[in-house]
């Protein structure tokens, strides 16, 4: 009987779906610090759903920081703009995209481990709820102004797919 059990667990694994971030691609990100004794930086970048269902950033982690999370900015009962962390993850419409942009949601550095050096590439996991992680590297651009960037379709040849 356990037998059987587990046997009909093991067809059942081998039976769901393609994984749901299938199509994903990054494009155009890259990443700063303020300065060069900063303990915090951040990423940018266009997440590029190409795909049927859609997909929830939920977390990322990398050996140049001791925390990566996901932030946005929200102005305070003040008038006040400041980041707050991300709980519920970014969600990556199916046949859509979700930008993290300078000002709006990013993946925040805490804790830098290194220097965030111009030309430098950082090695970052992006984690997925639908249970799959995606390795890309991310180019360290101190040079890039704020208004430039994803959200204005500029593409500088550093895509990543999901595969």
């Amino acid at each position: 009987m356990k037998r059987t059990i587990f046997l009909a667990a093991c067809a059942a694994t081998f039976a769901l779906p393609a994984v749901a971030c299938d199509g994903l691609h990054v494009e155009d990100p890259y990443a700063r610090a303020s300065t060069a004794m900063s303990q915090s930086g951040a990423a940018f970048m266009r997440l590029v759903n190409h795909g049927d269902a859609e997909c929830r950033l939920i977390g990322a982690q990398s050996d140049a920081a001791q925390r990566v999370e996901l932030h946005t900015h929200i102005e305070d009962d003040a008038g006040v703009m400041r980041m707050i962390e991300v709980t519920e993850g970014f969600v990556i419409p199916a046949h859509g995209e979700h930008a993290l942009d300078r000002g709006g949601d990013h993946l925040m550095f805490l804790g830098l481990n290194q220097t965030f050096d111009h030309g430098d590439d950082l090695q970052v996991t992006l984690r997925f709820e639908e249970g799959n992680d995606m390795q890309i590297v991310i180019p360290v651009d101190l040079e890039r102004a704020p208004d430039h960037g994803a959200s204005h379709g500029h593409s500088h040849d550093h895509s990543h797919s999901h595969d």
